[in-house]
């Protein structure tokens, strides 16, 4: 059974950090390209960055580029994504998808060819 969990998630003061994680059990990792999307209160899901199975390639929505950093550890079969910077409208549940066949970058930006998800981590930034 293909199991994403994500943590890392609070509350932290606009301008802080927080590093997510998304561990996977059942799966390994190393054979699916990653995503991490958002769910705002009364907002459809968004993309905010994507990996590819080995880490070479990496994708980011222009609202996380130059703040946030998606990396994985495939020994490890976690995934990651580094938020600096944060601001009042990061405030979301992020999400990890796992996904295969992503052989073009707009292809990270659909949650729809995400085959496995987790639960969510909340992250809410305010003062």
């Amino acid at each position: 059974q293909v199991q994403l969990v994500e943590s890392g998630g609070g509350l932290v003061q606009p301008g802080g950090s927080l590093r997510l994680s998304c561990a996977a059990s059942g799966v390994a990792l190393s054979n699916y390209d990653m995503g991490w999307f958002r769910r705002a209160p009364g907002k459809e899901r968004e993309f905010v960055a994507g990996i590819s199975r080995s880490g070479s390639n990496t994708y980011y929505a222009d609202s996380a580029k130059g703040r946030f950093t998606i990396s994985r550890d495939n020994a490890k079969n976690t995934v990651y994504l580094q938020m600096n910077s944060l601001k009042p409208e990061d405030t979301a549940a992020y999400d990890c998808g796992a996904g295969q066949g992503f052989y073009r970058p707009s292809t990270y930006y659909g949650e729809g060819r995400y085959a496995y998800w987790g639960q969510g981590t909340q992250v809410t930034v305010s003062s």
